[in-house]
């Protein structure tokens, strides 16, 4: 799913103004309506409702949404802060809740009166939308304040009160309501995506509003949100008459000794991708632990008793993926930079190929193009530089994406794919129990495995990193997020498969 700045929301509420048509205060009561709905779902009747309102566009949602709840039989009491102006539709709104409901509404201009509130309140901050642009001051600040500490449930209407839609500094402001639930219009914030957001963003869904399809169809965004219909698009269908040799051949440079785990779990994992044949290339003492443990795989020794000192790439390999537990010595060092050199394909770099590759920067120019790289943040820095926040880092990985010529995937929660286009994808998939040991490498056999089968690097990185995910999802199913292994991870790709496949 295509999604937009803030910026580009606005002129996509205009457009859809202009051509439907529709007046502002008509889409402000249907985006009421789709939040109205939505509350219905979450919240019984029985419980009160507080709404914070601020002056312009966001107050006049909350103020709609005030009036269709007290239609419904909630109890609400609402607060409307405006030290100067509103906006032309929040007093619209304003209106019809006072023509309504009288006794509802409670104007504040100069000081914050905390409204009465019980222990079952729900407390809905409508106070600023995502087009604010400044941090919050005097009565807002006091109301976003009261909001945190009065340890109530909080449904925030497009954004959190204070949070800006796409970078944010800590050290800047810290006056943001913490949200529990934000109901965002259309399409998600880049700031939900963004770590350093974590205390304000908990759980967030976005509603349709209906914006124009012309619109948001012709509008240029390289955000993208990787949902199940976009995986839908990329998926191949098996042919009825496949064999082995034409699902591909899967090369893995893995494991140093004592790191015989990496190779396993990786080659594991490409073939539960889909491969037809996997190759691991690893050090001798790994033989008969590899050989053991995945007897599918074909295990080719290195000259080397402990470590990896040499790899040769032959035309019958379909995919190259190379680091899982090689350590980062010298020989292997050597390894990697005469591997580049008789690379004609793209090939897949993970963990300690990252981390030889950080410590010879010149190795970076001699990646070939389109290859996939899968650094952790700390990884990440330790290639490109380190970055203050996650919003930086995000913009890091785009410059590189381009400078380099490859596609990122920056893992993490909401793991970022950049490409070499500038285009950016956040992933929907995943939780953090798969923050355990061996799921990197878990990451790097399904990304091999897809791209041994002809997929494009691009569609491979897409489709990897959904599928690793929802299988740490539905290995949840069973497991606990502290109790997760990456060997669980690996055991649910059949259904994360058939999750796509049965679409």
């Amino acid at each position: 799913m295509k999604f937009f700045t803030t910026t580009q929301i606005h002129q996509l509420d205009q457009f859809t103004i202009e051509q439907e048509p529709i007046l502002s205060v008509d889409l402000m009561e249907r985006a009421a309506e789709a939040m109205h709905r939505e509350f219905n779902t979450l919240f019984p009747t029985h419980c009160s409702v507080c709404i914070l309102a601020g002056p312009g566009n966001n107050g006049g949602d909350a103020l709609a949404l005030a009036r269709m709840l007290l239609h419904s039989g909630y109890a609400v009491t609402v607060v409307l802060i405006h030290p100067a102006e509103i906006s032309e539709d929040c007093e619209t709104n304003r209106q019809r809740l006072i023509d309504t409901f009288p006794n509802a509404l409670t104007d504040l201009e100069d000081i914050f009166v905390a409204p009465g509130i019980s222990e079952d309140t729900i407390i809905i901050d409508g106070l600023f939308g995502s087009g604010l642009s400044r941090p919050l001051t005097g009565i807002f600040a006091e109301a976003v304040n009261w909001i945190n500490q009065s340890d109530r449930r909080v449904v925030s209407i497009d954004i959190p009160s204070g949070l800006h839609g796409e970078a944010n500094n800590s050290s800047t402001s810290t006056v943001i309501v913490k949200a529990n639930l934000t109901l965002s219009l259309q399409f998600p914030k880049l700031a939900f995506f963004l770590s350093e957001n974590t205390d304000y963003v908990d759980e967030w869904k976005i509603l349709d509003i209906g914006l124009h399809p012309d619109a948001i169809e012709n509008t240029q965004s390289d955000l993208f949100y990787l949902e199940d219909n976009d995986i839908e698009l990329l998926f191949k269908k098996r042919p009825k008459f496949g064999h082995k040799g034409i699902f591909g051949h899967v090369f893995i440079a893995a494991g140093s000794s004592g790191m015989a785990g990496a190779a396993v779990l990786s080659s594991r994992a490409a073939l539960r991708s889909g491969a037809g044949l996997v190759t691991v290339h690893s050090c001798a003492a790994n033989r008969i632990v590899v050989q053991t443990a995945i007897p599918e795989v074909i295990f080719q020794s290195d000259n080397a008793s402990d470590f990896i000192s040499e790899v040769k790439i032959s035309d019958a390999f379909n995919a190259v993926a190379v680091g899982p537990g090689i350590g980062t010595r010298t020989e292997t060092a050597g390894m990697l930079r005469k591997l580049f050199g008789q690379l004609d394909k793209s090939c897949i770099l993970d963990a300690d190929a990252l981390n030889i590759i950080s410590e010879n920067d010149f190795l970076l120019q001699l990646i070939p193009r389109n290859s996939i790289l899968t650094p952790h943040p700390k990884e990440f820095e330790r290639l490109f530089g380190k970055c203050n926040t996650s919003y930086e880092r995000m913009t890091k990985a785009k410059e590189s994406a381009k400078q380099f010529g490859v596609i990122i995937v920056l893992k993490g929660a909401h793991t970022l794919i950049a490409m070499p286009d500038g285009k950016l994808f956040f992933n929907s998939t995943g939780n953090p129990g798969m923050a355990t040991a061996g799921s990197g490498d878990v990451l790097t056999g399904i990304l091999a495995g897809l791209l041994a089968q002809s997929y494009t690097p691009e569609d491979a990185a897409l489709i990897g990193v959904f599928l690793h995910g929802r299988a740490g999802d539905l290995a949840l199913e069973s497991e606990s997020q502290e109790s997760m292994i990456a060997g669980d991870i690996i055991a649910r790709l059949g259904e994360a498969f058939q999750s796509i496949n049965l679409k």
